[in-house]
This record gives C-alpha cells, sequence and structure tokens, in this order.
C-alpha cells in the first residue's frame, strides 16, 4: 500500500508527513505542485493519481488541503483513495472539521492516528469509535498524571471483531431495522417516466448487549434469491451496487444466500443496493400536472394539480412540490384545495406543502403572480422542472420484505425485541418537466 502519507495546503506546501516505509526520499512531495499543475493543464479525464519516474502521487481534495499518498509499487490506487477519505471522515469526527488551521493545532493526536491506522503502509483500525477508546484529545494529559499507567488498545483493536467493543450492556434489548428506498425519477410534461432509479439501504439501531449474532432473511420473492435476482412483480431483477458493512460475512452470503454479523453498537448502515429504470417499470408515485399562461406580460396564472398514485391504505407524508417561477415575479395570490403554498422570492419558486395525502387522492392548486418586466415567461417556465419530496411509510417499491431478524447471544441468553419499518422517499432528483 502507501509508502508515505502527506498533509499539503492547497498550493501544495507539506504541513505534516508520516513515512511508512522508508523506500523514497522525504523530498519527493516536492515536485506534487508542479506535477499538479502539469495534471490541471491537461484536458483530458480526471485522475487521482499522478505518475512520475516510478513513484506514484495518489491524491484527494478537502477543504483546501491535498491528502497525498506516495508508493514506488504498483498498488490498488482505489483502495488508497478510500483510506484517504476514511482518514478524512475520521480527523473529522475528532476535530470537527479538518482544515489547515486544525491540523497545526493536533500535530501529536494526527501522529497518533497515523500510526494506529495504517502499519508499515497497510491500513488497520478505521473506526471511529474504537480509536476513540484509546487515543483522546487529553491522552498525554492522561499519561502525565498516572506515569506509571500504561494505556492500553481495547480488545476490539485485536479482536476478529475489530468494530464492536466487548462488556456493552443495555437493560432492554431491542434492535431497530429500516428498510429505506429513495426513489429517483424524471418525469415528462405528459406524466411519462423518462428515467428512474431506486436507491436502498438497509439501516440498523443496535441496543444489544454483549457479542449478539444476527441474522437477518428476506422473502422468497425478494431481492435475494440465487445470482442476485429477485422476482417482484414475475420479473426478474438484478440488483446492481450492492455494498455490504464489514461485519457481514460474505462467505456465507456468496454461498448460502444468508445475512449473518455481529452489529456495531449504535447506528450503522448494514447494506445499500441499486435498481435501474432499465429492470423494473414503475409509475410516478406522486404525479404532477402543471400548466402556465401569460395575460400579456403582465400577470401569470399557474394551474396545478397533484395526485398520489399509491395504494388507498397508503399514505405520503410532508409532501413538497417546489414551482419555479419567474425571477422578477410579485405580488402572489394562491388558491389550494389542500394544504399551504409558501413563495420563497430568493429561491425564484412556490413551495406547496401537503402534510399528509392519502393515496389516489388529487388536488388543485391555482396562483397568480405580477410581472413587472417583459420577458419571455414561457420559455423561462419550461426550463426549470418541477422538484417533489415525499416519504411513504410502510411501503418499499421494489418488493423486499424482511421474513426474520433473528437474534442470538451464546453467553447471555436474553429475550430481544427485533422491530421492522418500511420507508420509500424522494430522492435527490425527483422531477417533473413543465409544459
Amino acid at each position: 500500500m502507501a509508502s508515505q502519507i502527506h498533509f499539503l495546503d492547497i498550493k501544495g506546501k507539506p504541513l505534516l508527513s508520516r513515512d511508512y516505509k522508508g523506500d523514497i526520499p522525504t523530498n519527493t512531495i516536492e515536485k506534487f505542485p508542479l506535477l499538479l499543475l502539469d495534471l490541471e493543464n491537461d484536458e483530458g479525464e480526471y485522475k487521482p493519481f499522478i505518475n512520475h519516474q516510478g513513484i506514484n502521487y495518489i491524491f484527494i481534495n478537502h477543504n483546501n488541503l491535498y491528502l497525498c499518498a506516495l508508493t514506488r509499487k504498483n498498488e490498488n490506487i482505489m483502495a488508497i483513495v478510500i483510506f484517504l477519505s476514511k482518514l478524512i471522515e475520521v480527523m473529522t469526527q475528532y476535530f470537527k472539521s479538518l482544515e489547515e488551521e486544525s491540523i497545526r493545532d493536533n500535530f501529536v493526536i494526527i501522529y497518533e492516528l497515523l500510526d494506529e491506522m495504517m502499519d508499515f503502509g497497510v491500513p488497520q483500525t478505521t473506526d471511529t469509535k474504537i480509536l476513540k477508546e484509546y487515543i483522546t484529545q487529553d491522552y498525554y494529559s492522561l499519561i502525565r498524571s498516572t506515569p506509571n499507567h500504561l494505556v492500553q488498545p481495547p480488545n476490539a483493536v485485536t479482536n476478529a471483531v475489530s468494530w464492536r467493543k466487548d462488556g456493552i450492556f443495555y437493560k432492554k434489548n431491542e434492535a431497530f431495522l429500516d428498510v429505506v428506498e429513495s426513489i429517483n425519477m424524471l418525469i415528462n410534461a405528459q406524466g411519462q417516466v423518462l428515467n428512474s432509479e431506486i436507491l436502498g439501504e438497509v439501516k440498523i439501531k443496535s441496543h444489544l448487549s454483549g457479542m449478539p449474532d444476527l441474522r437477518l432473511g428476506l422473502n422468497d420473492k425478494g431481492i435475494f434469491t440465487s445470482g442476485e435476482t429477485a422476482d417482484t412483480n414475475n420479473k426478474g431483477i438484478e440488483m446492481e451496487d450492492i455494498k455490504f458493512h464489514q461485519c457481514v460475512r460474505l462467505s456465507k452470503f456468496e454461498n448460502e444466500r444468508i445475512i449473518t454479523f455481529i452489529p456495531p453498537d449504535g447506528e450503522f448502515t448494514l447494506m445499500s443496493y441499486r435498481l435501474s429504470s432499465a429492470q423494473f417499470l414503475m409509475k410516478p408515485l406522486i404525479l404532477v400536472n402543471c400548466k402556465t399562461k401569460v395575460h400579456k406580460h403582465s400577470r401569470i396564472e399557474i394551474i396545478c394539480s397533484v395526485k398520489t398514485q399509491i395504494k388507498k391504505k397508503s399514505t405520503a407524508n410532508n409532501v413538497e412540490v417546489i414551482i419555479p417561477i419567474p425571477e422578477d415575479a410579485d405580488t402572489p395570490k394562491f388558491t389550494p384545495e389542500y394544504g399551504t403554498v409558501k413563495w420563497i422570492p430568493e429561491k425564484s419558486c412556490l413551495v406547496w406543502k401537503l402534510k399528509t395525502f392519502p393515496g389516489g387522492k388529487q388536488y388543485i392548486m391555482r396562483a397568480e403572480l405580477g410581472l413587472p418586466a417583459v420577458v419571455d415567461t414561457e420559455s423561462i417556465m419550461t426550463k426549470k422542472p418541477i422538484k417533489v419530496t415525499f416519504n411513504i411509510p410502510y411501503f418499499t417499491t421494489s418488493g423486499i420484505q424482511v421474513r426474520y431478524l433473528r437474534i442470538n447471544e451464546p453467553k447471555l441468553q436474553y429475550q430481544s425485541y427485533p422491530w421492522v419499518r418500511y420507508i420509500t422517499q424522494s430522492g435527490d432528483d425527483y422531477t417533473v418537466r413543465m409544459k
């Protein structure tokens, strides 16, 4: 892996460095600013690395800083990039913000973290919860006050289960599992879906004592069957970009399609997945139809209807329809059948809020705004799409269902309470084009 790790300012001046192997001259990093300048002048694709005279410079940018790893061998570039990202994450949780000033104020602790997170260039412990148990802000003051006391790393560092410490105890043992699916969708003015995807996450909040062993079972017709396919609506669906937390036993999943794991304490994401539009046909969960009419460049009239295309027993909560309007529009008047409408002039939009929206319902909102300037309003309105946000509890679009969540702690043998919840919500890009 990495031979050296360097922290540099935005101009490429070194702030802090750690040499793990000693196989690269310490002044090699001085060439990085010129190499970076040559890379920026190159019109090719962006690369997170530079190769020069047999040395690989692997770097990422964060808060006007460069984190750069040097290696002489042909290493896995993305593995080093991921480690640098994890290094930023750990130090951000220590110092709240990783920037030049926080590096200058925390040299000692940063060197401690670099020594524990990487050994001879090989990544070791990168879990902030475990690192904070024996590398703290007051670490050296504690040593000075008790010179005969040696601070020992927790068992989790040398244990096979490095993400969980020993001795965790709860009076009431509970595990909360959330299946959260975010929908990104592009819908044209006629209500047809042009592009869509589902981004799913299985999140767990663990309040369990000891070292519990969990087994998660999903529905037979759901996501996990042989070959990573699913049978939803009698059609095969292949998941993409499946990612598991490090606690999952991958060999068990690959051979038997069973998810077993010892969970970290507290909240974490067990797995994430993606389904693209090429694999399923899905109608808009929230359908918006918006028409505009300009009256002699003096005022604009907007008629917007919104309909939920989900089962009647389901309800969409906290629905927001964000409608773009001309920047110079003023004196708005709203008449919604249901909900409230707010004009946000600094963002040039109207926000129609519907707190609860039962399935199969449809509502209409009318709005009028003045136009003091003579502009081509119709072209402005059609360029900007409508954005929709919502969440639907007790519902998943892909059809994934949890059959069981079994909890077993071989030593304590306590009674536990697993809870399961399903949520479908809008993603960052659920948009509707206007007519």
